[in-house]
């Protein structure tokens, strides 16, 4: 049966994270799908099974899952769990009615895979650039060249084949166009957070004593043993202050070990939160922390936490120069520091004591204008639209 100029846009997001596995990633293709969903677009998601234990149901429409390789830390993380997600994918894309249009995220194999299907298929695909994977790849010295090279090669093939390339900031932007040439299909739709779910109404958790609070993914790039440091030093003065990493990734169990080995006592590891209750647990913070490790090539990276922390009326503190650190200090939203333990400490000192804090309201206000999830996703609804020519 042909389509006719009337019908709604048929569109396909694939993903190997959804809602309500609570991750950026998910919450961000979430996002899209309302937006596309309220713009009157037939949606279909391909995604997996969230992780065990995963409290909360879909929201929206059209949620397909498919059983997927993870980690122990449920994560889906490594080649070959991203495989048992691409591979079936395949799949998948082939055998359901054709579609307008594809929307990829990351992996650069979800990218590939969806790039060669909309080429067999002729349907134009979106890439979701929310990172450069291949960068990311080459600062970790264990990865070999060659598969840094491959990386770079099915990144930069999916973005040059991409109808749109949805970028999440200007760093990203510009990065992707210097590795494939400035083009009208990279299209900068910004990022941010569910201001509806992160909010500053509502109880703070019963936690003793003045707590920071570090939510989210711990790699190499991100640095989070930065804060380990600075706490240990900020500890034999403040001997009430506490530090609580809700978290998961390839460093929480080395950080660990680290305060382990070293007896630094008041800093815990708790597994990941709902939503919601992360935000509350960011409201009764006295900060929260966000770190970008120098010298890794991701100093243009803007870490969905910072958000997280602002929506909710909680100021930053930030270790690392780059776009995060000119974020809080542009918009008034913690203390931005250097990547060094002292000064990090002497961050964490000034939040402690209430110094230049910022109120509750600037940082609420401040994260509706400028870092809304739903104004985001309202952006890049529109470039999928216009990607299947409607």
């Amino acid at each position: 049966m042909s389509r006719r100029p009337t019908d709604p846009p048929r569109v396909v997001v694939a993903t190997r994270v959804f809602t309500p596995e609570p991750v950026a990633a998910a919450f961000r293709q979430e996002a899209l799908v309302r937006a596309l969903e309220e713009a009157g677009c037939e949606v279909s998601v391909l995604t997996t099974r969230p992780p065990r234990g995963t409290v909360g149901k879909d929201r929206v429409h059209g949620v397909s899952r498919f059983p997927v390789k993870r980690d122990h830390q449920q994560q889906v993380r490594g080649y070959v769990s991203y495989m048992s997600f691409d591979v079936p994918l395949t799949l998948r894309l082939l055998l359901r009615r054709r579609p307008d249009v594809i929307v990829a995220e990351p992996p650069p194999t979800t990218g590939i895979v969806a790039t060669v299907l909309g080429v067999l298929r002729r349907v134009p695909t979106v890439f979701y650039a929310a990172d450069i994977w291949s960068d990311a790849s080459e600062s970790v010295d264990s990865v070999p060249r060659a598969v840094v090279a491959g990386v770079r090669f099915m990144e930069t093939t999916t973005w040059r084949r991409a109808a749109k390339v949805l970028t999440i900031s200007t760093g990203v932007d510009d990065r992707v166009a210097a590795l494939i040439g400035r083009r009208p299909s990279l299209t900068m739709v910004g990022n941010g957070i569910d201001t509806d779910t992160f909010t500053a109404d509502g109880p703070a958790p019963e936690e003793p004593g003045p707590y920071f609070v570090y939510g989210g993914t711990v790699s190499e790039w991100q640095g989070a043993d930065i804060f380990v440091e600075a706490f240990a030093r900020l500890r034999a003065e403040r001997p009430e202050a506490r530090l609580l990493f809700f978290s998961e990734g390839s460093g929480k169990e080395e950080l660990a070990a680290m305060v382990e080995r070293q007896g630094i006592e008041g800093i815990e590891f708790r597994g990941r939160l709902a939503p919601a209750e992360m935000s509350r647990m960011l409201r009764g913070a006295v900060a929260g922390l966000s770190s970008i490790t120098p010298g890794l090539g991701y100093e243009f990276a803007l870490p969905t936490k910072i958000y997280a922390a602002t929506a909710s009326g909680t100021p930053v503190v930030h270790a690392g120069e780059g776009a995060a650190s000119e974020r809080i200090r542009g918009g008034g939203l913690g203390w931005a520091s250097a990547y060094d333990p002292a000064q990090v400490a002497h961050a964490m000192r000034a939040a402690l004591d209430g110094e230049d804090r910022p109120t509750t309201e600037h940082l609420r206000e401040w994260t509706l204008e400028h870092a809304s999830l739903q104004g985001a996703a309202a952006r890049a609804a529109a470039a999928v639209i216009e990607a299947a020519g409607r």
